[in-house]
């Protein structure tokens, strides 16, 4: 499940183009049901809503609740990890940089055990990916690309991720965007990686996406964001916290609890600032023992789980 799991709370905006989301392909809902996870927070006169997201999505994700929309329609900023409508030109320069590689070394087949090559050209045939669109990608990049495609399987698309869509949602009410972090930053994290520890994240990756329980995890995930299913999320973030792999030791030291400190304070700021607010972080930030809502509560801020 790690595989799926960094999906979820890794922004991957390189796999995603920017795109305007368009309304009228939205199947209308007369009461949309809650997604991901709500928390309200508030000091003083002043309210910021915390909302977990998945960074991929699917057309009857939208519109959101009553709440969360009620939200939007009050706040005077929205806060995302990053802004995937963005600056592109910094998109790009940070791909370059940190995923791709720069000095003729590559691909990524090379960096692995000979065991694995195989392998990994027969997940890119499954997922119909060119062995030449992944030539240039460092390992950690090509098993992001993986992942994202087996939740395309599923029938999740990161064209379609609610990050995106939310921050299309602020610009259509000219709400100030606040990024949280940057993707240079964001991918920095992976290309911290030794090349031998990146292509053992690779091979983490092949194995696990080989296995037929990684569909299943990959329709888990979606259906407890979909349902906003609190124990189904708390469960993730043990199973998270109880991976010994490589994989899962990097997701839960530096990609959960090595961000979640910047994350609870951009996130304080924003509230003591602004006096309605709306923060989108991915949803395994809001959950396990030192979550951001655990964070924030640490600071003295009044937290509530809305659901």
């Amino acid at each position: 499940m790690r595989r799926q799991i960094i999906v979820m709370f890794c922004s991957l905006f390189l796999i995603a183009p920017a795109c305007a989301w368009n309304e009228s392909a939205a199947p209308q809902q007369t009461t949309p049901p809650n997604r991901g996870a709500l928390f309200k927070a508030q000091q003083g006169a002043h309210t910021l809503y915390l909302f977990g997201t998945i960074h991929v999505g699917a057309a009857d994700f939208y519109p959101l609740e009553p709440r969360m929309m009620a939200a939007l329609q009050q706040a005077s900023a929205l806060a995302l990890e990053v802004d995937p409508l963005g600056d592109q030109s910094a998109i790009l320069k940070a791909v370059r940089r940190h995923g791709m590689y720069q000095n003729g070394r590559g691909p990524a087949s090379a960096e692995l055990a000979p065991a694995f090559r195989p392998r990994l050209e027969r997940l890119l045939r499954k997922y119909a990916i060119a062995e030449e669109a992944v030539a240039m990608m460092k390992p950690w990049m090509v098993a992001s690309v993986l992942t994202v495609s087996e939740f395309a399987v599923q029938g999740y698309d990161a064209n379609l991720a609610v990050d995106a869509w939310l921050s299309q949602q602020a610009r259509a009410r000219k709400l100030r965007i606040v990024e949280l972090e940057s993707v240079a930053g964001q991918m920095a994290l992976f290309d911290g990686m030794s090349m031998a520890e990146q292509a053992l994240f690779l091979q983490e990756g092949i194995a696990a996406l080989e296995d037929d329980e990684q569909a299943v995890q990959a329709r888990d995930i979606g259906a407890a964001w979909r349902t906003a299913d609190a124990a189904a999320f708390d469960e993730l973030a043990r199973k998270a916290a109880d991976d010994a792999t490589f994989s899962g030791r990097f997701v839960q030291n530096v990609l959960l609890d090595g961000r979640n400190p910047a994350l609870a304070d951009g996130i304080a700021a924003l509230l003591a600032r602004e006096r309605v607010s709306v923060a989108a972080i991915g949803v395994l930030h809001l959950v396990g023992a030192n979550s951001v809502p655990e964070l924030l509560r640490r600071k003295g801020i009044a937290l509530e789980r809305v659901y």
